[in-house]
């Protein structure tokens, strides 16, 4: 009997040190597979510093050669130097020996340090020649002359601009605001003050911030809508409409008569869309709007925040709201860019990225990004439809603001109510989406601007305009 309950326990003990061996094999592979690059590449991970002693940090460019980041070397001590101070703070980032690394300086850490494969060669010709260490170089895709000018058009107002060259998915200019000087002195001194700001000027508004899309959200229900056979649908429109009991209104409860599709888009009618909601199935809208990467997670130069929609539209009004671009739905101003460049582009979105290519010391190139397609969003025919629509915004819609002698512009306005505002705290967000020239897409643009007194049509259409002309006019 003794000797059947010793053999017991050391069977036990045997599955227990199996389970426990086991358990170790499994953690060090999810390590090794997930878990290390996220710990080396933690801010406060001692090991980075010391990695990054006696090396140079390599510099980052516009696209045209503008140094936008730099290091320099006082006494024998290096510290990250950017020029343009607040402009590139949400792109860019910072690099700091108190506060960590954040955006490009983070991701790209090795890249500029010249510690992965591509800096290889050039440290191995450096301990040959006795050179200092130093790291390789990242061009931008960003033109500095357009990020200026947006960061200046935004001014002191809450929001983000982004543009975006369609047809490749360069990121041309990306502002969000407030924002903050990365230099190290700078943050040092403001780094309290920075941090419990309730503005949040740390948040990169435009690829973090998640914003009701408003009536922007409108080209989205349109493509759902062709796709399903509504290209000629019609509404008598008399201001407001009755669904289960809610009413929805148009912006100064404004009655518009006999509306089809094109005209509702110009007017942006919430009559029309929302009575769209009678014949246009859930699903339809749901499957468009996943179809430019909402409920999508994708890769990015930078950390991004996954925009959404609910997939649960079976309450009438919540569906209503949504075709409107409001109730469960949040967008990042990228993600608004994206939906823009789509239309632009025949349906087609392509991959966004902010580094155009990595150089070594000399300047030689040593990689070039390449454009990929990212989504299909609809075919060529309906995207074809809905840049008709939105030329038909800017042209007598309430979109001319954006307009410009001698380019056609195509838009869409939005007036996105938020918690603040349907609280009384506060005003709804001006939207306006927009790309030019509308026959061959150079630039496809996203602006908000938070809780303003004034509609898209407004406030972001004359910001989006100017931005779009500037970029237009240099090229030609």
């Amino acid at each position: 009997m003794k000797k059947s309950t010793t053999n017991s326990r050391i069977l036990h003990i045997f599955v227990l040190i199996c389970l426990l061996f086991l358990t170790l094999v499994f953690y060090l592979s999810y390590f090794e597979l997930h878990g290390k690059e996220q710990i080396m590449g933690n801010n406060y991970n001692r090991r980075l510093r010391a990695k990054e002693e006696g090396i140079i940090r390599g510099k980052i460019f516009d696209r045209n050669g503008e140094i936008l980041a730099d290091t320099k070397i006082t006494d024998g001590i290096s510290s990250r130097s950017y020029p343009y101070k607040k402009l590139y703070a949400h792109v860019i980032g910072y690099n700091s020996s108190i506060y960590g690394k954040t955006l490009l300086e983070a991701r790209y850490n090795d890249t500029l340090l010249g510690l992965n494969a591509l800096g290889l060669m050039g440290n191995v010709t450096r301990l040959v020649t006795g050179e200092d260490k130093t790291g390789n170089n990242i061009i931008l895709t960003i033109d500095h002359t357009l990020q200026a000018l947006a960061r200046e058009l935004i001014g002191e107002k809450r929001g983000s601009i982004v543009a975006i060259n369609p047809k490749t998915g360069e990121i041309l200019a990306m502002v969000s605001t407030p924002d903050f000087n990365p230099n190290e002195q700078s943050l040092k001194d403001n780094w309290a003050a920075l941090s419990t700001n309730e503005n949040s000027p740390l948040l990169p508004r435009a690829i973090l911030g998640l914003y009701p899309p408003g009536s922007t959200f409108k080209v989205v229900t349109a493509v759902a809508a062709i796709e399903e056979g509504l290209t000629d649908y019609s509404v008598e429109d008399s201001g407001s409409i009755v669904i289960d009991g809610k009413t929805f209104s148009n912006v100064g409860n404004k009655s518009y008569g006999t509306l089809d599709m094109t005209s509702a888009m110009a007017f942006s009618s919430n009559v029309y869309f929302s009575k769209m909601t009678e014949v246009l199935d859930a699903k339809a809208l749901i499957n468009a709007a996943e179809n430019t990467g909402l409920n999508k997670n994708f890769s990015f130069d930078l950390p991004l925040n996954k925009s959404s929609i609910s997939r649960d539209l079976s309450s009438k009004t919540e569906y209503a709201a949504t075709v409107l671009g409001q109730g469960k739905l949040l967008v990042t101003p990228l993600q608004m860019a994206l939906i823009c460049s789509g239309i632009a582009n025949d349906g087609v979105i392509m991959k966004p990225y902010l580094v155009k290519s990595i150089s070594d010391t000399n300047n030689l190139i040593l990689s070039n990004t390449l454009t990929k397609k990212l989504y299909t969003f609809t075919d060529r025919e309906t995207s074809e439809q809905i840049k008709e629509m939105m030329i038909e915004v800017v042209k007598s819609g309430t979109g001319v603001n954006a307009s410009l002698s001698e380019i056609v512009v195509a838009g869409k306005t939005g007036t996105a109510q938020n918690e603040k505002s349907t609280q009384g705290g506060g005003n709804d967000h001006a939207w306006f989406i927009g790309f030019a020239p509308a026959a061959d897409p150079e630039i496809a643009i996203a602006v908000i601007i938070e809780n303003q007194e004034k509609d898209g049509g407004q406030i972001a259409a004359p910001i989006a305009r100017k931005i779009m002309s500037t970029w237009i006019r240099n090229k030609r």
